[in-house]
């Protein structure tokens, strides 16, 4: 089959199951990528999830024998919800990011390559593919950048014509030679907002992030939350979105294309207080098909904490009080301390002071310091 006539069949096709945008590249090794992940390492601004191995990050060939293109996918994603819950005293909700809405975004994505690998397949049976969604080797942002599909912003997030950087990603690499198509222009041009408007300063520079400081990656840590950190949580719960409702080309970008991605209120913003007692078996039926899930109840829980305590909710002094007392794990324990601290009132003192006396933890114990020095300082 004539390689052209193949190509222009896949986008046909793509458009027919779904996928919103699509894009073609080489399979060249990504060399300015290598230089900045080196870069990134050297300066300790990597998360730590991301794949460890930089070669393979940068090199298709370490993943597929002879590749010699790689095909890139978007889907996008809303940007509002249909439907509304309200977040008021004694009823406080946290929040969900928008790319943790409705189904785990990577079941979704991997759906969509896995139907276009059956077609390619079925036009071309000795095609060898390999494909990834965000938790692959490559970088997903790299392969869409090269394959046209948009920029990449200064908030680190690829931004499309179309639909902004609501985009779920997506790429498949490939030993067919397609053509490549061609890379877009930049169009942040002076623009800053987006690290203007990032809670931490995370974003270092247009395009560089210190991942250590995103409240997204802060959200999914297991461990306490450093002090300077926890009040810019506010009440987000899984991941952050300032950087992309800042972002002047996000402005009116809402698409609801799939019925998958769309938001339940309940589930999304939900209320913090029955989160502090939620079971495994509650947490993961309720939430369990949230790409936020991914870390387990502890991080979603200690983040619902911070949240109460963003909020100075008093009516949760009695659910934090048995956290502190009762919860078996020490970030819970002690974030709780902390956040009574934060509410503040004679009740929260008395059983700071009371769980002072009874504490073992090393950890728990300066925490609860930390909540009763809050305290004197009221």
């Amino acid at each position: 089959m004539n390689i052209n006539q193949l190509k222009e069949e896949i986008i046909q096709y793509s458009k027919s199951i779904g996928i919103d945008k699509i894009g073609f590249t080489t399979a060249a090794t990504f060399d300015e990528l290598k230089n900045r992940l080196l870069r990134q390492q050297e300066l300790g601004y990597q998360s730590g999830f991301e794949e460890q191995d930089i070669e393979k990050r940068v090199d298709p060939a370490r993943l597929l024998e002879e590749p010699r293109s790689i095909i890139a996918i978007a889907l996008a994603y809303p940007s509002k919800m249909n439907g509304r819950v309200e977040s008021k005293k004694g009823e406080r909700r946290g929040i969900f990011c928008r790319a943790s809405w409705g189904l785990d975004y990577h079941h979704i994505v991997r759906d969509r390559l896995n139907k276009l690998e059956e077609f390619i397949v079925s036009k071309v049976p000795e095609a060898r593919l390999k494909s990834m969604v965000d938790t692959g080797e490559l970088s997903d942002r790299a392969v869409a950048e090269r394959a046209g599909i948009g920029w990449s912003g200064k908030n680190c997030a690829i931004i499309t014509p179309e639909f902004g950087s609501y985009v779920y990603l997506g790429e498949m690499i490939t030993n067919l030679p397609f053509a490549p198509d061609e890379p877009m222009e930049d169009r942040c041009g002076e623009c800053r907002k987006c690290l203007d408007a990032c809670p931490t300063g995370a974003l270092v520079q247009g395009g560089q992030i210190n991942a250590k400081r995103c409240v997204a990656f802060l959200t999914q840590t297991k461990d306490f939350v450093p002090d300077e950190f926890r009040e810019k949580l506010g009440n987000r719960i899984y991941g952050c979105d300032s950087c992309q409702t800042a972002c002047p080309e996000n402005k009116g970008k809402n698409f609801h294309f799939h019925e998958e991605m769309e938001a339940d209120p309940e589930t999304v913003k939900p209320l913090l207080k029955p989160l502090l007692r939620i079971s495994n078996r509650e947490f993961k039926e309720k939430y369990g098909s949230l790409s936020g899930s991914w870390r387990g109840k502890k991080p979603i829980q200690r983040n619902a904490v911070i949240a109460l305590a963003h909020f100075k909710d008093d009516t949760a002094i009695e659910e934090l009080t048995y956290v502190m007392n009762e919860d078996p794990r020490p970030v819970l324990r002690g974030t709780a301390a902390w956040a009574l601290g934060k509410i503040g009132g004679s009740i929260a003192e008395e059983e700071l002071q009371r769980a002072q006396s009874v504490e073992k933890d090393a950890e728990v114990l300066k925490e609860i310091e930390k909540g009763l020095s809050l305290l004197v300082k009221k």
